[in-house]
C-alpha cells in the first residue's frame, strides 16, 4: 500500500438536526467561537501531514468552498484598517492545503458521498473524516490513526469507549485487543439495541480505508432509507476475511451533529480561546438557573 496523501470529507447532508439554522448555511460552518467546524477537521488532516483535501459536497454547500478560497478583497480592506494579523490569519486559510470539491447529487449517506470521489483516489488508501467529530487533545486523531496503518497496512477505525446505555446511536465493534489501545476489529453493527451490542467500542467518523473497500462499497445494498453505510461494506471485508483494526484514540471528542455535543464543543474551545476564555468562564460561574 502507498503513503496516504488525501482525506475525502463528506459534507452533502441537509444537516437536519439543526434547522431552521441550517435552512441556509451548512452545518459544518457553525462556529465555534470565531472558526466553523469544517476548520477543525481540516487542520487536523493538516497537522497529520495530508495536503490534499477532497470535499464531498451537496446543494446549499458553496459556502464551504468560499471559505477556503482566496479573499483579496477582504485581505486588503483588513490591511487598510490596520488588522493585519487579521488578513493573515484570512490567507493563510487558502493556502493550508490543496482543495478539491466533487458534488454529491443526492444525499444518499456517507458511502454514497465516498464512491463520489472514488476517481480521485484510484487504488490509494485514504482518510477519510465526517463533518461532525473535532477531537482536542494529545496528537491529531487522524495521526494516530496513520500511525497504526503504517504497521498493520488495513483499514483502521477510530474507537471511543461510551456509557453502555448509548450503544443504539452508533456502530459498535466486536473485537480483540492485540496491543495497547489497538484491536483487530472481528465484526461492526450498526445501531444495536443495547442487549445486543458486543461491546461499548463505538466507531466515530474517522478512518483509514483501503482500495476494496470501495469495491465492497459498490455492490453493498442500500438501506431501507436508500443510504449506503461504510460499515456495511466494512462488514462485507471481515466476512471475506479481510483485516480491519481499531485504534481507541487519545482526546475527547465532541459529535457537533448533536446539539447537546455541539454546544459541549462551543464551551470546551471557548473556554480554551485566548481572547475570551477568562472572562468566559468568570460568567459560566456566575450564571444562575
Amino acid at each position: 500500500m502507498s503513503q496516504i496523501k488525501k482525506v475525502i470529507i463528506p459534507v452533502g447532508g441537509f444537516g437536519t438536526r439543526f434547522l431552521p439554522a441550517t435552512k441556509a448555511q451548512p452545518k459544518e460552518m457553525l462556529p465555534i467561537v470565531d472558526k466553523p467546524v469544517i476548520q477543525y477537521l481540516v487542520e487536523e488532516a493538516v497537522a497529520s501531514g495530508i495536503q490534499e483535501i477532497i470535499f464531498v459536497t451537496g446543494k446549499g454547500k458553496r459556502a464551504i468552498e468560499d471559505h477556503f478560497d482566496y479573499a483579496g478583497e477582504l485581505e486588503s480592506f483588513l490591511e487598510s484598517r490596520g488588522k493585519t494579523e487579521l488578513a493573515k490569519e484570512i490567507r493563510k486559510l487558502s493556502s493550508l492545503a490543496h482543495f478539491a470539491f466533487v458534488r454529491q447529487r443526492e444525499p444518499k449517506g456517507a458511502g454514497d458521498a465516498l464512491l463520489q470521489a472514488k476517481h480521485l483516489i484510484g487504488q490509494e488508501p485514504v482518510a477519510v473524516l465526517y463533518g461532525d467529530d473535532i477531537v482536542d487533545g494529545g496528537p491529531a486523531c487522524l495521526k494516530q490513526l496513520l500511525e497504526v496503518y503504517e504497521k498493520y497496512k488495513s483499514p483502521v477505525l477510530a474507537l471511543e469507549r461510551v456509557p453502555k446505555k448509548e450503544v443504539y446511536k452508533y456502530g459498535v465493534i466486536r473485537g480483540k485487543k492485540i496491543a495497547e489501545k489497538t484491536y483487530d476489529v472481528l465484526d461492526i453493527i450498526e445501531k444495536p439495541s443495547v442487549q445486543d451490542a458486543p461491546s461499548n467500542l463505538i466507531s466515530i467518523g474517522k478512518y483509514i480505508i483501503t482500495p476494496e473497500i470501495f469495491d465492497y462499497l459498490l455492490h453493498v445494498k442500500p438501506q431501507p432509507n436508500q443510504e449506503l453505510y461504510l460499515t456495511d461494506a466494512f462488514s462485507a471485508h471481515l466476512k471475506k476475511g479481510g483485516k480491519i483494526y481499531g485504534y481507541e484514540f487519545e482526546g475527547v471528542r465532541y459529535d457537533c451533529g448533536d446539539k447537546l455535543g455541539f454546544l459541549k464543543a462551543v464551551v470546551h474551545f471557548g473556554l480554551k480561546h485566548p481572547d475570551v476564555g477568562t472572562a468566559f468562564k468568570s460568567h459560566l460561574r456566575r450564571i444562575k438557573l
